[in-house]
């Protein structure tokens, strides 16, 4: 073991996040440990820092943030025959019980009895040594940096919308926000086929990043003019949507979405605002506009992308 010590990210309360030593984990049947590499920092991990909860998770005692993450596997535990001491490997950082109707039907996403790094009460692998279920860790081919290993986790997080969107080839999507979450959904897209995507933001200089990572259009959102005028710019660019991605979180981007998506077009939303929102109902109804949510990601996390 290079190291005897487990210094870790340890989130004691809001505003007060500290380096302290922990014990050094072991790990049980079906586990590794991983002496960890490289670990993002998500927006979650910021939010928990600066706010102490999202959404119904709400953080009560310590917590060690991080869960976009990759490492070298430096003990096995018992039972664990396709990873070996060496590996190296990127983590899916939730996994459910395996036992539920949700696991069992394939939609272990959704398990009431989920265990996620770093969303309380779990703790989260921005430590030196972590350890994890050894089937939700994935070896990582030899051309993939460690640092691309731990950018798979938001990668799967657009993997699954694009999915759950339907989006395919000769598709025309509309990408709303052009944070992290949504450059990586539009370069998802284009891997998907997409023939033509637009990508919305209040921010010039996201919108020129986005427009360098291969959107065929951006538009600068006004926050002065209605979200009608901002459908209207997207229609006139590529015409109506084929399927829609919402990442931004915001009211008034979700309602744009709405009148920007073709009629029988989807709308996926992966943008996480208020809890209770006002938006055009008749709209997508009277137009068969699909509304789908996503909750991160689910068979599509690791493995497939990394083929």
């Amino acid at each position: 073991m290079a190291s005897e010590s487990n210094l870790s990210a340890v989130l004691r309360e809001v505003d007060n996040l500290v380096l302290e030593e922990r014990p050094i984990p072991r790990p049980g049947k079906g586990e590794v440990q991983i002496s960890m590499h490289a670990v993002g920092i998500c927006g979650s991990d910021v939010h928990y820092w600066k706010k102490g909860r999202i959404g119904d998770f709400i953080l009560k005692a310590p917590m060690v943030l991080g869960h976009e993450s990759s490492g070298i596997v430096s003990a096995v535990g018992e039972g664990v025959t396709h990873l070996k001491i060496g590996d190296r490997v990127a983590i899916e950082p939730g996994h459910g019980c395996r036992m539920c109707d949700f696991c069992k039907e394939g939609r272990y996403n959704l398990c009431p009895d989920m265990k996620f790094a770093a969303t309380p009460p779990y703790d989260g692998s921005l430590c030196r040594y972590y350890v994890h279920p050894a089937d939700f860790c994935f070896k990582l081919p030899d051309h993939v940096s460690f640092e691309e290993g731990a950018l798979l986790e938001p990668l799967s997080v657009a993997v699954h919308a694009c999915q759950r969107a339907g989006v395919s080839i000769g598709s025309k999507v509309l990408i709303c926000g052009a944070g992290p979450i949504g450059l990586v959904n539009l370069m998802t897209a284009k891997a998907c086929g997409a023939s033509k995507v637009t990508v919305t933001d209040i921010d010039k200089g996201r919108l020129n990043k986005a427009k360098e990572l291969g959107a065929d259009f951006i538009i600068k959102v006004d926050p002065k003019k209605d979200s009608k005028d901002l459908a209207n710019k997207v229609i006139d660019s590529m015409g109506p949507a084929d399927q829609t991605i919402e990442c931004s979180g915001a009211e008034a981007s979700f309602h744009a979405a709405i009148y920007a998506t073709k009629s029988g077009g989807t709308l996926v939303v992966v943008g996480m605002g208020k809890p209770v929102v006002n938006f055009p109902i008749v709209d997508a109804l009277v137009r068969e506009v699909d509304i789908r949510g996503i909750f991160r990601y689910v068979n599509c996390c690791l493995w497939d992308v990394l083929q």
